[in-house]
């Protein structure tokens, strides 16, 4: 298949654009990150919990992989009804729904507000809007709505990340670091589209082609990884599997070594400063799997935030140029829909 042939499918398949809202993935993370938000510096937490499920909650991952490597406090996902029997008011709440109606996010918001905490959401309106402003200790954060929420994680990601610098909790890069890896970054999303670009999207989608898929990756770049599996279980209507190195090589490396040529396809992101150790893990596995299906993909990037949104947006590419192939609108998401509606009808 040829790139000019996704760019047809594309037409054909894309009901919600999502081909479009990916193109402006960039576009959305550098507006959000340039965002003024009113608020105040404030160092004075013992965490963060950050509540968000699905394509919202997604950003939480990544800032608690970048709190975890250079930040001063600890950042905790929480993916559930309520919140965790640890939680005090001393933590701040991170909420993030895109539509401002995720009822498990919403559950937990209430529960923080009643218990006296402070919550800072980040929503495009909703029941969530709502909520927050009747707490003068609390802030709402907008961001565009409209779209699919896993296509807004420029959005959202850039906004929690906005937060979070003006409180002073993840250290911000100067004005000169930003400006140069949105032009890297920039630069690299041309490569990766599905028109005009270098082809690697469409050769690393055609070999998952009923394929079982495992996504490697070392921990530092686990939030991507994580997310890659969801962006091709929504817009590709695939299983994938993410696979934490050093952990899998103690437990799950017993099944790939075991698994027939052919059956699977193997991603491992890799990029630098990770430890050797992990090199030298990734290279026997290289070595060892039998797989014709395997591709390394090096996360480009000057600083651990680039490189976490390089591997983030090849692999929506991926994922899109999958569903394509296989006839798939990469907007769909009929089974959430239903599911909701069944929530709706049964509360």
């Amino acid at each position: 298949m040829k790139l000019k042939d996704l760019q047809e499918l594309a037409k054909e398949l894309d009901s919600r654009d999502m081909v479009g809202y990916t193109r402006k993935f960039m576009d959305d993370f550098e507006l959000a990150i340039s965002k003024n938000i009113d608020i105040d510096a404030d160092i004075d937490w013992s965490g963060v919990l950050c509540l968000g499920m699905g394509g919202s909650g997604a950003g939480g991952m990544f800032l608690s992989t970048l709190a975890d490597y250079s930040g001063g406090i600890p950042f905790v996902v929480w993916r559930d009804y309520g919140l965790p029997s640890w939680w005090g008011p001393d933590w701040l709440i991170l909420a993030t729904s895109y539509s401002g109606n995720t009822e498990e996010t919403i559950d937990g918001v209430r529960e923080a507000l009643e218990s006296g905490g402070t919550v800072i959401g980040i929503s495009s309106g909703g029941e969530l809007e709502e909520i927050i402003a009747e707490s003068e200790e609390s802030l709402l954060i907008s961001v565009p709505g409209g779209q699919m929420p896993r296509s807004a994680f420029g959005h959202l990601f850039g906004t929690q990340l906005s937060v979070c610098w003006s409180l002073g909790i993840i250290e911000k890069p100067s004005s000169e670091d930003i400006s140069n890896m949105i032009e890297r970054l920039r630069s690299s999303s041309m490569d990766f589209d599905i028109s005009g670009g270098n082809g690697l999207v469409l050769s690393v989608a055609e070999s998952m082609i009923n394929k079982e898929i495992g996504i490697i990756a070392p921990t530092i770049l686990m939030p991507a990884a994580r997310r890659f599996s969801n962006q091709l279980n929504e817009n590709s209507e695939v299983f994938a599997r993410p696979a934490e190195l050093p952990e899998m090589n103690h437990n799950e490396i017993i099944a790939w070594t075991s698994a027939n040529d052919g059956e699977h396809s193997l991603i491992y992101f890799s990029c630098e400063n990770i430890h050797p150790r992990i090199y030298s893990r990734m290279n026997w596995m290289l070595e060892n799997i039998d797989n014709d299906n395997s591709w390394i993909i090096d996360c480009e990037g000057q600083s651990l935030l680039e490189r976490l949104l390089y591997a983030s947006h090849i692999s929506d590419w991926i994922s899109i140029a999958l569903a394509l192939i296989k006839g798939i609108d990469p907007s769909d998401m009929i089974s959430i829909v239903d599911l909701k509606t069944h929530l709706d009808e049964n509360q």
